[in-house]
């Protein structure tokens, strides 16, 4: 028998269960918008820090960081894009997208130069 089915049905679930959890936070908590960002991604660096300093299955982190990273990007969106009467900063879309296309430029450029660097390391130690 095919686990497709299985998985598809796994996927979904966790997908509700993620969007959830951000209308949750966001709108019943009492947290708001804001304070939804800042748990949601208070946990994702948990779930970080346990990938590189613990044994924890590899899988189940995938999934934590999986069904968090919605909520998480909902929620941080709301706080962009809502009026300040809301609880947001009222960025509006475009400059919300403006904001956002800044913080992943500055992690492309940051990659960028740590992979330069770790390049001119292994040069200078002499590995190919």
């Amino acid at each position: 028998m095919s686990k497709i089915p299985q998985i598809t049905l796994a996927f979904w679930v966790m997908k509700i269960c993620a969007t959830t959890l951000g209308d949750f936070l966001a709108d019943d908590s009492g947290l708001g918008f804001a304070g939804g960002a800042i748990l949601i991604g208070s946990l994702l660096a948990i779930v970080t820090l346990c990938f590189y300093f613990t044994k924890i299955s590899r899988v189940l982190l995938f999934w934590l960081a999986f069904v968090l990273t919605r909520p998480f990007g909902a929620t941080l969106g709301d706080v962009l894009t809502k009026s300040r009467d809301q609880g947001g900063l009222n960025f509006g879309t475009i400059g919300s997208s403006a904001v956002l296309a800044i913080i992943l430029i500055a992690f492309v450029v940051y990659a960028m130069i740590a992979n330069h660097k770790r390049r001119e390391l292994a040069a200078a130690q002499g590995a190919p």
